[in-house]
């Protein structure tokens, strides 16, 4: 008889959507979450942005619940009353050699389901967002902005609503297999205390410390772990465009972009800062490299008009120079613990593709 029948470690984004997903399968549900509040790493330190599923590499699992997600996050927004905008993404080519660079671009959308980017021409967008400067670029209307913690709290009270619960304050600190079946969890408190839990089936949705929890099983072949930071600027006064506003993707990343929030106040980045250990201190003098390339397609960005706004962490499974890892989701067919589901590199767009991340997992703990 184990204590509760379905452990959930993490109660970011995709582990209150996972949580909520089985509660309403009729499960018994319990989330650990160590910090003081629901959702305050990855699924608290990003754009915000819903994702339409570009770029991603045709077949990947990213790419499938990417597109699968957003259309699952827009009716969730709508019939719980989470704040968002479909406000949609231009992705601009700054100068005439990027333009075929945006009709692969486009295949590669289409490729992976997404078939309603269009092309836009330099008249049309110097009527559609004066301040741009570019050759062309492509629309995609199913882009869209969301207000996080609204989505993260509906995803909580629908757990609530379905009998389970999520706990904070508690530090899952190691997970072990028990010799009848299910898994022990050791825990620890913000006072100290410690203690266990048993489960029948476990979730391990810890983003960063998924890999190191899942070393107490070798045979799971857990990845190693890389911090990618991510700094953000923000713009001091409005800025004079409608929608998002991308780069063509350099190699290594999406460029430096423009986002909205829903009161369309606007910030740039995230930049991509390798560091060896936790540190959300934004530094000023990484702004000095934002501007030249912000205005690649905004030449008029004033002097000065960047300040430190905040960043976020990824939890990468590959490092520095490598390919970028697809999400792994890995239940009982890969690692043959029966009742077990490791999440590992879930970074964007992870928290577009949450629902169906959620629903992947119940099939693959099935």
């Amino acid at each position: 008889m184990t204590d509760i029948e379905t452990l959930i470690i993490g109660a970011g984004a995709v582990g209150l959507a996972t949580a909520r997903a089985l509660a309403l399968s009729g499960r018994e549900v319990m989330v650990l979450e160590r910090h003081s509040l629901i959702g305050s790493e990855t699924s608290a330190r990003n754009s915000e942005v819903i994702h339409a599923g570009i770029y991603y590499p045709t077949g990947s699992v990213k790419a499938r619940l990417c597109v699968d997600g957003k259309h699952q996050l827009y009716e969730f927004c709508l019939d719980n009353g989470v704040g968002h905008e479909r406000i949609g993404k231009l992705i601009v080519a700054a100068h005439d050699a990027q333009l075929d660079e945006l009709r692969k671009i486009k295949q590669k959308a289409a490729e992976n389901g997404v078939r309603d980017l269009v092309f836009v021409d330099r008249d049309e967008l110097r009527e559609r967002e004066p301040a741009l400067n570019c050759s062309g670029a492509l629309w995609s209307p199913s882009t869209g902005i969301i207000d996080s913690h609204a989505f993260m709290l509906a995803l909580q009270g629908g757990l609530e609503a379905s009998g389970g619960q999520v706990v904070l304050n508690t530090n899952v600190t190691s997970i072990e297999a028990e010799l009848s079946g299910g898994y022990r969890v050791h825990i620890e408190t913000e006072d100290g205390e410690t203690y266990t839990l048993t489960c029948r089936e476990l979730i391990v949705s810890a983003g960063h410390g998924a890999p190191g929890l899942m070393q107490a099983f070798p045979e799971a072949m857990p990845p190693k772990a890389y911090l990618a930071k991510g700094n953000y600027f923000k713009l001091q006064g409005k800025a004079p465009f409608s929608t998002l506003i991308y780069p063509v993707p350099e190699p290594g990343g999406l460029g430096v972009h423009l986002t909205l929030d829903l009161q369309h106040q606007a910030r740039f980045g995230p930049d991509v800062e390798w560091v060896e250990e936790f540190d959300y201190v934004v530094d000023p003098a990484r702004g000095d490299r934002f501007y030249g390339a912000i205005r690649s397609y905004w030449p008029d960005l004033p002097d000065g008009s960047l300040v430190p706004d905040y960043s976020g962490i990824r939890p990468k499974i590959a490092g520095p120079g490598e390919p970028a890892a697809d999400f792994r989701i890995e239940g009982p067919q890969s690692h043959g613990l029966h009742g077990l589901v490791a999440l590992y590199g879930v970074e964007s767009p992870g928290l577009t593709a949450s629902l169906a991340i959620a629903e992947e997992v119940k099939v693959r703990l099935n």
